[in-house]
């Protein structure tokens, strides 16, 4: 059974009559099948889709990142990676089912993949813990991107995570320190790592995977610190300020890409990606390969600066690069041109003032 969301009442109504027309059984017994109605029903279906994901807003594209139909990672594993074998345990404590990690193959060549694993249904979910990770799903995953670094293994993550798993066993085992072990593991890597988020990409829990040199965001999938009721319940103390909190934080793809956050979105089909999960999957192989090409002829030292100079950008102009002069062996800061202008303009406006007082006084002198 298809679940549908609250917007899209008009689009569930205009299905179940296709589903309707579509059996010969009707009221008054077998009937003929109007397959031309059928054939214009489903054109107002796909007209109806159109205008409402082109016009969805921020809070509605998180209920879309968090539809219970939307293929999980365990899904993308099993299409896009060939001869995957599972690897569990962190050697610390034991094995966190909500984020499955292993190698496999990819365009005939060796990937470490991670994917944090919501769950299908209500049993699986349960064990996967709603894609919740545990410290020792953290630390499974820097043992393995350690593993990948020896043998020089990119390493490929699929992000889908409300957070972090906030209960007490997890803060006594750690959560904290597990997470920003993970963050230092994912940056200091001299492989390239890839992340895309494929549904909620949700505060430190989604971060301490995706410090990668290249972040990816499917169309309607969501990227924040926090959720949007959480915000709300924090600001205004109302968790039915989501919208308002969803529009402020800046959550979606489209945004997180112009704030340069984000390096690439992959498109959905037309009414997401659940609606056609096997296209989905296959944009998704198409840009990991290719995401991996461009980073093939870097040394180790040059994907690692890579990853360095994305992050420290971020905000900051065209952010940190390295010192061209041969003393200067860190980190020297790149600003934007027109932030270069400002700030001497800035530095010297009394002198420019000046100038322009006396530029005015003598055409005035002139005129007169």
């Amino acid at each position: 059974m298809k679940n549908y969301l609250e917007f899209e009442k008009e689009i569930k109504a205009l299905e179940q009559e296709v589903d309707s027309l579509k059996s010969p059984f009707g009221s008054e017994g077998i009937s003929e099948v109007d397959t031309q109605k059928i054939k214009n029903t489903q054109n107002e279906i796909n007209e109806k889709l159109k205008e409402t994901y082109a016009n969805l807003n921020s809070w509605q594209r998180t209920q879309v990142a968090r539809h219970e139909d939307r293929p999980r990672a365990n899904f993308y594993i099993r299409k896009i990676f060939s001869k995957f074998t599972l690897l569990s345990g962190d050697r610390y404590f034991g094995d966190d089912k909500s984020v499955i990690a292993g190698f496999g193959l990819i365009d005939d060549k060796s990937v470490l993949i991670i994917g944090q694993e919501k769950g299908e249904d209500l049993n699986s979910r349960i064990e996967r813990n709603f894609g919740m990770m545990r410290p020792e799903g953290y630390r499974k995953c820097i043992r393995l991107m350690q593993l990948a670094d020896r043998f020089q293994i990119p390493v490929v993550s699929f992000i889908d995570t409300p957070g972090a798993y906030p209960g007490l066993g997890a803060e006594q085992r750690g959560q904290a320190s597990a997470i920003a072990n993970s963050i230092e593991c994912s940056m200091s890597l001299s492989v390239p790592n890839l992340s895309i988020i494929i549904g909620e990409g949700g505060s430190g829990g989604a971060i301490a995977l995706a410090s990668s040199n290249k972040v990816i965001m499917l169309e309607n999938s969501i990227y924040s610190v926090i959720s949007p009721e959480g915000c709300a319940s924090i600001l205004w103390r109302d968790p039915s300020k989501s919208l308002q909190a969803a529009e402020a934080m800046k959550l979606t793809a489209k945004d997180l890409l112009k704030l340069g956050v984000i390096d690439e979105i992959i498109s959905e089909p037309l009414g997401g990606a659940h609606r056609d999960p096997e296209n989905i999957a296959a944009d998704i192989k198409h840009s990991i390969i290719k995401n991996l090409k461009s980073f093939e002829n870097l040394s180790k030292d040059e994907i690692y600066d890579h990853r360095k100079t994305k992050f420290l950008q971020i905000g900051r102009g065209q952010g940190f690069a390295k010192s061209t002069n041969l003393e200067g062996l860190g980190l020297s800061y790149k600003g934007a041109n027109i932030d270069k202008i400002v700030s001497h303009f800035e530095k010297n406006k009394l002198i420019y003032a000046g100038i322009a007082l006396l530029a005015i006084t003598s055409l005035i002198a002139l005129i007169f």
